[in-house]
C-alpha cells in the first residue's frame, strides 16, 4: 500500500484533472490519495474572508464563484449523470456550510485563527469529495474520508499544527485499514486535522503534503508518492540553466534544504515524519509517469563534486539593524529578532557583525517587519535599512560542510562572473550554504556555480 499526494497545480484545468484521474484508474488501488485543493481555491478561500469583513455584500459572488469553478469542473470529469447529481447534493451542503461561516465572520467583525483554519480547510474537503465521485464514474471504487472523521489528531495550534502520530496511527488504522484492505482508493483531504477538543486546525500553506507524510507514517506505507508536473529534483532550474539533470537519490536533509531554499518540489515539513521513521520518498512525474524520478532517502551518494543542486529564491529581502557594537552588546540581538518575532512574523536566517544585524525574511513580511523595527522605543539602534531586490542562492549536498574548497570554488565562481556577494552563512547545515545576490544576478550567479561544479554533466 502506498500514500500519493496529488497537489493543487495537477489539478488545474478540467482536462488535467481528467488525465490524473486516468492515471489513478490505470495505476492505483487499495492506496491512500491526500488531495489538494483546485488550482487557486483556497487563495479564493482566504481573499475572501476579507471581503466578508469589508461588505457582506461580497459574500454571494464568491460563494457563486467557488459553485461554478466546481460543478463546471464536476460535469467534465463526472460522466455519470446520476453521480453528477449526488455529488451536486452533497457539495451543495458543503457551499451552505462554508456561506453561513462567512456571513457569521462578517457579523462579528473578527478574523480568529480558528474561523481562518475552519474556512480555508474547505478547499481540500471539495477537492476530496470532487476526485471520489469522479473515481467512481470510472467504476473504481473509492470513498471519501474526512480528517475529523478518522482521527488525524493535532496538537491543537492554529495555522501551523503539529500531528500527533501515534494517537493518528491507531485512529488511522482502526478506520482505513478494512477500506484499503478490499482494494477501495481512499481520498482523503490535506492541509489540515483535527484537536483533542474537536477544532479544525491547519498545518500551513502547503501543508497537504505535511498531511501526506502522516497518512504515510500512520499506515506504515510503502512509500509515500508525490505526483508533479516536473520529473523531480533536478541540478538547477531548467529555466535558468536548461543543461540541469535530474537527482535521483537524495537524502532527506538534502531534500529538506532544498525545499526550503526555493526548489518548490514539497514543502519541507513533509520530510520530518517521514525521517522519523525512515520511510522513503518518491517524486513522480504525471506527464512521464514510467520517468525514473527522484528518490528520498535515509542517505545518499556523495558525488564527486559534493553538490547535489544549486537552487534560488527570489521572495526574500533583507533588513539591516545598525548600531555601534550590535555585536556584543547584550540582549541587542534578542530585542531586535523579539520585536519582529512578537508581529507572527517569520525570520528565515539572521546573520551578525559587530555593527550591523542582518534579519532574511520572506518578501510578503518585509513591510510589517521594517516598520515595526522603526517603532522599537526606546530606539536602541542608530538606523534601519532594507533591500528588498535581492534574491537567495542555495548549494546543497552531502559533506558540504566537510569537503575542502567548496566556498573557495563558489566564491571564485561568483567572482569570474563579476558578482557581488552581499551575505553568507555556512556551517549551521551540514548539507548546504547559501548566499545573497542582487537579483539582477541571479541567472549569472546559479548559471556560473552550476558551470563551475557540475561542468554540463551532473550526475
Amino acid at each position: 500500500m502506498k500514500v500519493i499526494k496529488i497537489g493543487g497545480g495537477c489539478l488545474k484545468g478540467k482536462k488535467t484533472i481528467e488525465s490524473i484521474l486516468d492515471l489513478l484508474a490505470r495505476r492505483v488501488g487499495g492506496d491512500i490519495i491526500v488531495v489538494s485543493a483546485l488550482n487557486g481555491v483556497t487563495d479564493m478561500l482566504i481573499d475572501g474572508m476579507a471581503d466578508a469583513l469589508a461588505d457582506e455584500e461580497n459574500i454571494p459572488p464568491l460563494i457563486s464563484r467557488l459553485r461554478t469553478k466546481h460543478i463546471a469542473t464536476a460535469r467534465h470529469i463526472i460522466t455519470d449523470p446520476d453521480l453528477q447529481k449526488a455529488f451536486s447534493k452533497t457539495f451543495g451542503k458543503s457551499l451552505q456550510r462554508l456561506e453561513r461561516y462567512y456571513y457569521g465572520l462578517s457579523y462579528t467583525g473578527e478574523s480568529t485563527p480558528k474561523m481562518r483554519d475552519l474556512i480555508s480547510s474547505y478547499g481540500e474537503r471539495f477537492s476530496a469529495e470532487l476526485l471520489t465521485f469522479a473515481m467512481n464514474a470510472r467504476g473504481v471504487r473509492a470513498v471519501c474520508r474526512m480528517p475529523q472523521n478518522i482521527g488525524m489528531i493535532t496538537d491543537g495550534k492554529y495555522e501551523d499544527a503539529t500531528a500527533d502520530l501515534e494517537v493518528t496511527r491507531a485512529n488511522f488504522r482502526e478506520h482505513l485499514s478494512p477500506l484499503l484492505a478490499e482494494g477501495t482508493l481512499v481520498f482523503i483531504p490535506g492541509f489540515y486535522g483535527i484537536s483533542q477538543e474537536g477544532n479544525i486546525t491547519t498545518y500551513g500553506r502547503g501543508g497537504t503534503d505535511y498531511s501526506a507524510a502522516v497518512a504515510t507514517v500512520a499506515m506504515a506505507a510503502e512509500v509515500l508518492e508525490f505526483w508533479k508536473d516536473v520529473a523531480g529534483f533536478m541540478s538547477a532550474d531548467p529555466r535558468l540553466v536548461p543543461e540541469a539533470e535530474l537527482i535521483s537519490v537524495l537524502s532527506y536533509a538534502e531534500a529538506a534544504e532544498l525545499c526550503y531554499f526555493g526548489a518548490k518540489i514539497l514543502h519541507p515539513r513533509a520530510v520530518e515524519p517521514i525521517r522519523r521513521y525512515g520511510l522513503d520518498i518518491a517524486i513522480k512525474s504525471t506527464l512521464d509517469p514510467d520517468a525514473e524520478g527522484s528518490l528520498i532517502t535515509q542517505s545518499s551518494p556523495e558525488t564527486t563534486h559534493v553538490v547535489k543542486s544549486v537552487t534560488q529564491n527570489i521572495d526574500v529581502g533583507i533588513i539591516k539593524v545598525y548600531a555601534s557594537g550590535v555585536g556584543a552588546r547584550t540582549g541587542m540581538l534578542s530585542e531586535v529578532t523579539g520585536c519582529v518575532s512578537d508581529g507572527g512574523i517569520n525570520i528565515k536566517s539572521v546573520v551578525t557583525s559587530q555593527t550591523c544585524i542582518s534579519l532574511l525574511l520572506d518578501k510578503k513580511d518585509m513591510d510589517r517587519g521594517f516598520a515595526r523595527l522603526e517603532k522599537l522605543t526606546p530606539y536602541p539602534f542608530r538606523k534601519v535599512a532594507r533591500e528588498d531586490d535581492v534574491a537567495l542562492i542555495s548549494m546543497v549536498g552531502e559533506g558540504l560542510n566537510t569537503r575542502k574548497g567548496v566556498a573557495a570554488r563558489c566564491f571564485s565562481a561568483m567572482d569570474e562572473a563579476g558578482i557581488n556577494v552581499e551575505m553568507i552563512a555556512f556551517g549551521p547545515s551540514p548539507v548546504a550554504l547559501y548566499f545573497i545576490v542582487q537579483e539582477e544576478d541571479l541567472r549569472a550567479s546559479v548559471r556560473a556555480l552550476h558551470q563551475t561544479f557540475f561542468n554540463g554533466h551532473s550526475k
